[in-house]
């Protein structure tokens, strides 16, 4: 997989890039696999806005994603490998013995025609797109799409070339490292599939004009400063103009930036080590 870049013809093309999706099926998705879907704009349902900078974009259906992989000890054959718009990595369509479609993510090397299993009993191959719980795959094997709860789904390392690395089993948990760095404890009856995700290239794609974000259902995001000081706490001044406040803070008037706002969690006691600090000291 690779990054198309385009010749300066236009503005808008100057610098943009794209995924080659050439290896894709280029063909509608099965009908019995997809749902409408109504865009929220970022408002709840009272129509408040709580995603701010969201609205717009082009219509999409919903392929609806088998986290579960609980068809289990039933081979299934890839038939096709698709572009989903939404979500950043692809899917697969599988086709199970008894006739049954379904939509996985697709893995990082998986191609068409290639066959899939899932189980909970027996000591399957360890290769991209099987799915089988952790205390049955070895150390140091690259997972994605991890459950957090037996049976529930997929829940960890779901997005284009994401992965994460099992590293031990013991007791009832398994040591899994997070793609942020982030080391914790995870049931070992809990499902994950092997591989890493594909698309790993997604994030290195520029979109080289505004209207392709506007297409993804963005939409402009304007500084407090730029604002009146009935928009903002930032607002107000001739011109652009410091904020005026020794610590920024956010459109509704709280500190931002810095400030601790997260919860303590009952799963906290399951992290052995934090994610590494992003921000430069």
């Amino acid at each position: 997989m690779a990054i198309k870049y385009y010749q300066p013809t236009t503005p808008g093309r100057r610098g943009a890039s794209v995924v080659d999706t050439s290896y894709l099926d280029k063909k509608r998705p099965a009908s019995s696999l997809v749902i409408a879907l109504k865009k929220q704009a970022g408002r709840n349902n009272q129509g408040k806005i709580t995603v701010r900078h969201r609205g717009g974009g082009a219509k999409r259906y919903y392929r609806i994603i088998d986290f579960k992989r609980n068809n289990f000890d039933i081979p299934g054959t890839v038939i096709s490998l698709e572009y989903d718009p939404n979500r950043s990595a692809h899917i697969a369509l599988i086709e199970y013995s008894g006739g049954e479609k379904k939509y996985i993510l697709a893995p990082k090397g998986l191609k068409k025609g290639d066959s899939v299993l899932s189980s909970i009993t027996q000591n399957i191959e360890i290769k991209p797109g099987n799915a089988l719980p952790l205390e049955k795959i070895p150390s140091g094997i690259l997972i994605h799409n991890i459950e957090l709860t037996p049976g529930k789904g997929g829940e960890i390392a779901r997005s284009a070339g994401m992965s994460c690395l099992i590293q031990a089993a013991e007791g009832g948990y398994a040591q899994i490292k997070m793609p942020s760095g982030e080391i914790r404890l995870i049931k070992k009856n809990c499902l994950a599939t092997i591989g890493d995700v594909s698309n790993a290239d997604h994030s290195n794609i520029r979109l080289g004009k505004a209207g392709r974000r506007r297409h993804l259902g963005f939409r402009p995001t304007v500084l407090g400063k730029s604002m009146n000081p009935v928009d903002h706490p930032h607002g107000g001044g001739e011109g652009h103009q410091p904020i005026g406040l020794k610590h920024p803070k956010t459109p509704w008037g709280k500190p931002a930036l810095g400030v601790k706002n997260r919860k303590r969690k009952y799963s906290d006691k399951l992290i052995l080590q934090r994610r590494k600090n992003r921000r430069k000291k």
